[in-house]
């Protein structure tokens, strides 16, 4: 997006306060942050080009969350599928149904609309998400038209932008996507991953038992059909043309396959992370200037939003 329509503001943050959702190591969520900000600028993304920052780091994300939760029906928020998924996924539970909802905290339960606040804060009108986040998304427009209808046009209705590789399916469990948060550090591939910890990940990837050769099957061949996911998106590719392709490899075959194009395609990112995640200054000068640059454009909005609901 940064280098296709350059001539479009493009922002990017590092959300610290959702990942409060969940108990968080205080050391470690300090590691983290700086680590997603390198990885951020290790994929390319340019701070003189974008505005990259902290979330944390702009208090009128909470201002603006809040008065939107006043908007949001908590009905809304329940029938959301999100904290199930997000509870479930951090106790290692096997369904949603087994989660217990005893463990929701509000923070869980609203960060849809601290998502929402996110977007509306800088007027987005595109937001690439994920299959997973088309709800969220949805949602967003909903808060946002709740809003202009009841105190006057303000908020643009953000579009949703979903890559061809819009949902890749963890490693153990082809049946979920592919996350962070995940119980099992084996489900993911990151970024950060050696090339011999790649290797070993996608080796131990789920498939199934049939070896008459390698189908693309999303229903009857989850785990099979997930690793040709992975393997288009790499080599962007249609999944049908790669699937074609290694029709007659084995499991085997088709692993080593994977595990080369991930590798190719995270090598170069990697060293770039390694390098920017070295240098703290630079990563903390990089969060200083964007959180600036992002509080300028908000501060305007909130000034907006609070002359319209009478907080001015």
């Amino acid at each position: 997006m940064q280098n296709e329509n350059p001539q479009d503001r493009h922002i990017f943050s590092v959300v610290g306060w959702h990942a409060l959702t969940l108990p968080q190591k205080p050391k470690e969520l300090a590691a983290a942050r700086r680590d997603m900000l390198a990885v951020l600028l290790a994929v390319g993304l340019d701070p003189k080009r974008s505005i990259v920052f902290h979330q944390d780091s702009n208090a009128m994300h909470t201002e603006l969350a809040w008065i939107l939760s006043c908007l949001t029906p908590t009905g809304r928020l329940f029938r959301m599928t999100s904290w199930k998924t997000r509870l479930a996924v951090s106790r290692n539970a096997n369904d949603e149904s087994e989660v217990d909802e005893s463990l929701l905290n509000a923070g869980l339960l609203t960060y849809p609309v601290l998502q929402a606040a996110d977007i509306l804060l800088y007027k987005a009108t595109h937001v690439p998400v994920g299959d997973d986040q088309t709800q969220h998304l949805e949602l967003t427009r909903d808060i946002a038209d709740a809003f202009n209808r009841a105190f006057g046009r303000l908020f643009p209705l953000p579009a949703t932008l979903i890559t061809p590789a819009k949902r890749i399916l963890s490693l153990k469990d082809p049946s979920a996507k592919m996350s962070k948060s995940a119980f099992d550090p084996a489900s993911r591939i990151l970024l950060t991953d050696s090339a011999a910890q790649i290797a070993a990940k996608v080796r131990a990837a789920v498939t199934d038992s049939i070896t008459t050769g390698v189908t693309y099957d999303p229903v009857a061949r989850p785990g099979t059909s997930s690793l040709l996911m992975i393997l288009a998106a790499c080599v962007n590719e249609d999944v049908h043309e790669v699937a074609a392709r290694c029709v007659g490899m084995s499991h085997g075959a088709l692993k080593a396959e994977v595990t080369a194009a991930v590798e190719t395609l995270v090598a170069g990112p990697r060293a770039e992370f390694e390098r920017i995640r070295a240098d703290v200054g630079y990563l903390d000068q990089v969060g200083q200037e964007g959180a600036a640059a992002a509080r300028e454009l908000s501060a305007q909005t909130m000034a907006q939003v609070r002359a319209k609901i009478g907080l001015s």
